[in-house]
């Protein structure tokens, strides 16, 4: 068994599995979006048109309703909205509505939509209608007067940097009720991170006591997603949609489609909630301590619908002259481990490998102690086949001297083809029996592709789901990873270590039209191989490379040359 069917058994495995996912997602029964659910709560209900209930558990009693932002704010023309808050860090160009304070909009300087020089930051928050994505939050009384996210919140100015030198920067908006309670929302940001503390502090200076719950949610419409082709846009297999953790439920994911008939309605200690896509994560983690209502909603009323994921936390009491705080971390960004392993416990699982996370995550581990050690994705890449083919040394040399001894006695298995013709029975019985004679086992050669299996396929997914990685250079002609060679350079030396491969591999006993096949195959991947990324292809050709080496050296150590 050569490369070309290590090969082809990979392909049929991964383009089959892609292929049960894409119809598990477009012909899955569409589930009807659910109607507003009535509200029976009096006042809360009534000053808010459109509320629905918050999820009803014990550690947040008698949690009244909160406020849906039914009207999308208009299509941004270019120009800042009145009273836009517009805030700049190192990382991080923001936009808040300074009417209550919710963050409309973020554009990450660090990622940029294209590696041509001058291209536009990556917009992940956006009030625009396709890409509607915006991150909201305010506090909720069933007694008490409490601003929600639509509150009028006030800001002592419109524009806020972080200075040269300056690694913390505070952004606050306040609101003051008519009983005397003042509440200050601030947002602060730290120099080289995207985790945003958001802090409530409220101050009670009226005469009776007070009491709240702070909530957090995430709206957003589900984004547009490339057509769904395992080779020319493999992120379009990413999941989009809601994650959630908690200690003892671990990672959950819950695609848009799945709202309606498993909404999530769950209290966890500890947890946070989260909008995934494609290399970008937006996430709440309220304070770990805090017992935390968490719940999802479609709001149909907008066109296009919105999924929303709320959290509640626990009531907030605060007496007559008395004042009380609640911080929770807003992390708006690129799905860095570094950054989300610091950020929340379990947040570094957004960087969804799939069923083969054991596998993949320390393959990025290695891949990225190798990218510290050599400075380039791309050596890096190529360290891990190095790395990866020593440590399957020992199975590939078994595969090899099996190799070896097939190419010894082929000339005699084609002896017993002539021999026997069209009696494929009687041939097989002879070939059999001469194997058992030279004691050569024609399945020696198939466990070591059975172990690289699942490496390459979670190798795949971390090559594809790592931000690392995007749009990152090697050399020459190579400046993205995560797309395709535009030259073919690479898949043209793959397809040339595959045609060398399967000359110097035997082929015993295949009768002329599976030889034609196999001959062509390595033209098939060749094809196959121009539309993956760039760094997946540098792994593959690497990996064939090294194994053309390495096969020829042992077939020619331990085998025999093959007589005319």
């Amino acid at each position: 068994m050569n490369q070309t069917r290590t090969f082809l058994l990979i392909a049929w495995l991964v383009v089959g599995y892609f292929l049960w996912e894409a119809w598990q997602r477009d012909y899955s029964a569409p589930a009807a979006l659910p109607q507003p659910a009535a509200v029976e709560r009096g006042s809360a209900s009534d000053a808010v048109p459109g509320a629905v209930p918050v999820a009803p558990d014990a550690a947040i009693p008698d949690a009244p309703v909160v406020p849906r932002m039914d009207a999308a704010p208009a299509a941004d023309d270019g120009a800042a909205p009145a009273g836009a808050v517009h805030v700049t860090t190192d990382l991080l160009d923001l936009e808040f509505n300074a009417s209550g304070g919710t963050l409309l909009r973020a554009d990450l300087l660090a990622h940029r939509v294209s590696p041509e020089p001058g291209a536009a930051p990556v917009t992940l928050l956006s009030p625009e209608g396709a890409a509607f994505h915006i991150a909201e939050s305010g506090m909720i009384s069933s007694t008490d007067t409490a601003p929600n996210h639509n509150a009028a919140f006030t800001s002592s100015a419109g524009d806020y940097a972080l200075a040269d030198g300056a690694d913390r920067l505070e952004v606050p908006f306040t609101w003051t009720g008519a009983d005397g309670v003042e509440v200050r929302r601030t947002y602060v940001f730290e120099r080289g991170s995207y985790a945003i503390e958001v802090r409530y502090d409220v101050r009670n200076a009226g005469s009776d006591a007070w009491q709240g719950n702070v909530y957090r949610q995430l709206q957003r419409v589900p984004p547009v997603t490339p057509a769904r082709s395992f080779f020319s846009s493999p992120e379009a297999f990413s999941f989009t949609g809601v994650a959630w953790y908690g200690p003892e439920e671990k990672f959950n994911k819950i695609d848009f489609d799945e709202f309606v008939d498993e909404p999530l309605q769950r209290t966890v200690t500890g947890g946070w909630t989260a909008m995934l896509q494609h290399y970008f994560v937006t996430a709440w983690v309220p304070p770990a301590d805090a017992p935390t209502v968490l719940a999802t909603d479609v709001l149909d009323r907008a066109q296009p619908p919105r999924y929303l994921v709320r959290q509640v936390g626990p009531p907030l009491s605060v007496a007559p002259g008395a004042s009380a705080s609640s911080s929770a971390t807003l992390y708006i960004g690129p799905k860095l481990h570094d950054h989300l392993e610091v950020v929340a416990p379990g947040l570094d699982l957004s960087v969804d490998y799939g069923f083969l996370t054991v596998l993949a995550q320390p393959l990025f581990w290695v891949l990225r102690w190798l990218h510290a050690l050599f400075g380039n994705w791309g050596w890096a890449i190529v360290g891990l086949v190095v790395l990866i083919k020593l440590v399957f040394f020992k199975l590939s040399e078994t595969q090899f001297k099996s190799f070896a001894k097939m190419r010894r006695v082929q000339p005699r298995i084609e002896s017993l083809k002539e021999r026997y013709g069209e009696d494929k029975q009687k041939f097989q019985a002879a070939m059999m029996e001469l194997y058992k004679k030279e004691r050569i086992n024609p399945m020696g050669g198939c466990l070591p592709i059975l172990v690289q299996i699942p490496v390459f396929i979670a190798l795949y997914w971390v090559l594809v789901e790592s931000v690392e990685l995007r749009h990152a250079p090697w050399i020459l002609w190579i400046d993205n990873l995560s797309a395709r060679d535009p030259y073919f350079v690479l898949p043209a030396l793959n397809m040339l270590a595959m045609f060398l491969t399967q000359k110097l591999s035997p082929a015993p006993g295949m009768d002329p039209m599976q030889r034609k096949m196999m001959q062509a195959m390595p033209f098939v991947f060749g094809v196959m191989f121009a539309f993956f990324p760039a760094g997946l292809v540098l792994y593959w050709a690497t990996n064939g490379w090294l194994g053309l080496i390495q096969q020829w050296y042992i077939m020619r150590r331990h085998g025999e040359p093959v007589k005319a």
